[in-house]
């Protein structure tokens, strides 16, 4: 949060966010010691990022088991790609879902790419319903390909479209705008 000040707090705690690279990471691996799935994962994606897919599968497995929906959807990938995983489509799938129940727009996009290639269009079109009513743009514009092609109908799209503005605007805030504006600026 940014409020008064011109440097961010942390949610958790209310302290200033750090400014280097060292305390971040003592702050983070303070929270992974308190169980704290969102660090986890936090940590297992730095750590998928930098290729090490090895310790990226041991914290996304921990956040994953704390109820971590991003952490489900990267391990989904990692059984998808087989990365540090034996390729697997029943754990690619199971931690999909799982992202997918726990409201994560992406996980629903992979699903519906599922359905599609299994030709279970009505399945894939309220996957992409779901995740367009969460606020995914891109599956709002998949949504409209598929109303063009007959996919969708009229009235589901038009509710989509409602349920994904709304979505959208209730993500807007001043303090959103304060802090889109401070990481322009500081980076």
């Amino acid at each position: 949060m940014l409020g008064n000040s011109k440097w961010p707090t942390c949610p958790f705690c209310r302290q200033p966010l750090s400014k280097d690279d060292e305390e971040s990471n003592t702050n983070i691996m303070r929270r992974i010691e308190a169980n704290d799935p969102h660090a986890m994962g936090h940590m297992g994606k730095r750590h998928w990022d930098e290729g090490d897919y090895d310790t990226a599968f041991e914290y996304l497995s921990k956040a994953a088991e704390f109820g971590d929906a991003h952490a489900h959807f990267l391990l989904g990938h990692m059984y998808s790609w087989g990365q540090c995983v034996e390729k697997d489509k029943k754990k690619r799938l199971l931690h999909l879902e799982e992202a997918a129940i726990a409201g994560h727009p992406y996980a629903r996009q992979s699903l519906a790419y599922d359905e599609q290639e299994n030709e279970r269009m009505d399945r894939a079109m309220k996957h992409l319903i779901i995740a367009a009513n969460l606020g995914y743009n891109k599956a709002i514009q998949m949504l409209k390909e598929c109303y063009k092609s007959g996919l969708v109908s009229k009235e589901d799209f038009a509710a989509s479209l409602r349920a994904h503005q709304a979505a959208v605007d209730a993500t807007k805030s001043s303090l959103r705008e304060e802090a889109a504006i401070f990481f322009a600026e500081f980076g």
